[in-house]
């Protein structure tokens, strides 16, 4: 294989990693905010709201804009305004509104980047699962580095509101030198029909496999798309193959990060005794598992889309058991072996969801299908409200129960779903794929339709 094409999709994975650095650095300094600024619950929880608040529209915007004016026109600005949302936070370390502007900016530039540049990857892979792992393990590891790096400034470095986000602005501006070089994506092959509505909404991503491996793609959606006309969802997201196959185990994506990071260090020391040092210690063990368990996921996604998710899902599972043993006895050492499972579960869901969301979109609606399931992927980051919402009734080892029993639950419907699916979308691509050549050899061309709108409870 030629270097040109790995070279290509590491300029841009460079500039994922670089804003997803920039992105997660912030969490533990949370905690010398709370130490250094005396902020209270609520300021705390409002600095997370206010990132989620611009996060989540640029997400939405990011990925459908990338299917319209390319990839590069909406990862590049966006990537160089990351640095100066880090140089906000340096520029007021003590200013509470100038710290909420640098998180808002962090906000938007992750959503605008992450989605269109994920798939700026998958683009420029070779489109197996390969290619969905490379998009994780950039985002990954700068989530995963970042807060780390972050942590062993404050807890040891001088100056620990504003040296730990120095490396943050080398990083990012490196990262931009190298991902102007990047090529555009190739220019998408003439898009082919939609199928129709049993195949479109039963079909698993195992069954995606529809025309030379490309999967359905409907011509109004995306590029091309003719002017002033509504525009309308992707066909993958009018599937019940993704909302029923991909969309329900994604919040425990983020989810599970969150456990790990954000609420076990919290619930096994005191608020006098919970150090950034041991937040950094807790985000290593969770994303170091993260990283070193995707090239597995990438080979279980391969082999079978579903079980890449349920094997997620069951290590979060395991995950939140031992962290209620964790929480009851006060264990760091038991809340260590929780974040490697939870770390875990969020590795092998992360690359098992993006793998299944590049099976069912095409590449004229890849960035926006990738973005709605980011989106979906950081409802999982509401985790540690949950949690605090469910520890008043349930108590603490209660609430760990009720994520175990959930991610349990979850599990077996994918299992059960992923089974049927599977076949009815083998039965259903068959019957489409032979409507088409029936009519090709007439010399007209099927009726597209649409894919049906999913019931609800189905």
């Amino acid at each position: 294989m030629s270097l040109a094409i790995p070279a290509a999709w590491i300029r841009v994975a460079l500039l994922m990693f670089a804003v997803g650095w920039g992105a997660n650095q912030f969490s533990p300094m949370l905690i010398v905010y709370r130490h250094e600024l005396g902020l209270g619950p609520g300021e705390i929880a409002g600095l997370f709201a206010i990132y989620a608040a611009t996060l989540i529209p640029g997400l939405l915007l990011g990925g459908a804009l990338s299917d319209r004016v390319g990839r590069r026109a909406c990862v590049l600005p966006f990537a160089a305004l990351s640095p100066l949302a880090t140089l906000l936070l340096i520029l007021g370390p003590h200013d509470l509104a100038l710290i909420a502007a640098g998180r808002a900016l962090a906000g938007l530039c992750s959503g605008m980047v992450f989605g269109p540049a994920t798939a700026w990857v998958l683009d420029l892979s070779a489109g197996d699962a390969v290619s969905a792992r490379r998009a994780a393990l950039a985002l990954s590891a700068g989530f995963g580095l970042g807060p780390v790096v972050a942590a062993l400034l404050a807890q040891w470095a001088g100056d620990p509101l504003v040296v730990p986000y120095l490396p943050h602005l080398a990083l990012g501006a490196a990262a931009l030198a190298v991902g102007l070089t990047a090529p555009a994506s190739p220019r998408p092959a003439r898009a082919q029909p939609v199928i129709s509505s049993r195949a479109a909404s039963d079909a698993a991503p195992s069954g995606a496999d529809l025309a030379g491996g490309q999967a359905r793609t409907d011509p109004a959606d995306g590029a091309g798309q003719s002017a002033g006309r509504p525009a309308a969802p992707p066909a993958p997201l009018r599937t019940r193959a993704f909302w029923l196959g991909v969309a329900p185990a994604a919040p425990f994506v983020f989810g599970t990060a969150s456990l790990a990071i954000v609420v076990l260090p919290e619930e096994v020391t005191s608020a006098q005794s919970l150090s950034a040092g041991y937040a950094g210690l807790m985000t290593a063990l969770a994303f170091g598992a993260g990283v070193g368990i995707q090239p597995f996921a990438r080979r279980l996604a391969g082999r079978s889309p579903h079980g890449g998710i349920i094997a997620g899902l069951g290590c979060a599972a395991a995950g939140a058991a031992v962290s209620i043993a964790a929480v009851a006895q006060v264990s760091r050492p038991l809340a260590g072996v929780a974040a490697v499972l939870l770390g875990l579960g969020y590795g092998l869901s992360l690359v098992s969801g993006l793998h299944q969301a590049e099976r069912l979109a095409g590449p004229r609606d890849r960035g926006a299908v990738v973005a709605c399931y980011y989106v979906l992927a950081y409802l999982g980051f509401a985790m540690p409200y949950v949690a605090d919402v469910l520890n008043a009734p349930l108590g603490k080892p209660g609430t760990f129960a009720l994520l175990a029993a959930a991610a349990v639950i979850l599990a077996g419907l994918s299992w059960l779903r992923g089974s049927r699916i599977a076949r009815a979308g083998q039965a259903a691509v068959k019957a489409d794929r032979t409507t088409w050549a029936a009519a090709a050899r007439r010399g007209g061309r099927p009726e597209v339709r649409t894919a049906a709108r999913p019931r609800s409870g189905a």
